[in-house]
């Protein structure tokens, strides 16, 4: 199997595609560097599963009048509701998650849509 690319999502942080079942859901790793802030989003159609595999950071959650910040370490593991804004910062080591996507991410423009975040 032929291992996929790293590409840039909408929020700025580095990803790499690893697997899919078509119409099921994505897997993917991405990464921010050291004290690297993504943008604000809320995804159209698609919800997330993230579990922290290094680094630290912070996770800002808003949806439906209710705001949150959890902090991310290695087994952490969060939720990404559909129609949830968030806003992700990374720590002086970075941060690097692994991440499901239900349904798959698709690659069509509007998913992520730009939100406004603490940071």
């Amino acid at each position: 199997m032929e291992r996929a690319g790293e590409v840039t999502a909408p929020d700025g942080s580095a990803v790499r595609p690893l697997c899919s079942l078509p119409g099921v859901a994505s897997f993917a790793q991405f990464e921010l560097a050291p004290d690297q802030i993504a943008r604000a989003v809320a995804h159209a159609t698609v919800q997330e599963i993230w579990f922290v595999l290094s680094g630290s950071g912070r996770l800002w959650r808003a949806h439906a009048g209710r705001e949150e910040i959890t902090g991310l370490e290695p087994g952490v593991c969060v939720t990404i509701p559909l129609g949830t804004s968030f806003q992700f910062r990374a720590g002086a080591g970075g941060l690097r998650v692994v991440a499901v996507t239900t349904p798959p991410w698709p690659d069509t423009p509007g998913e992520a849509r730009f939100a406004e975040g603490p940071w």
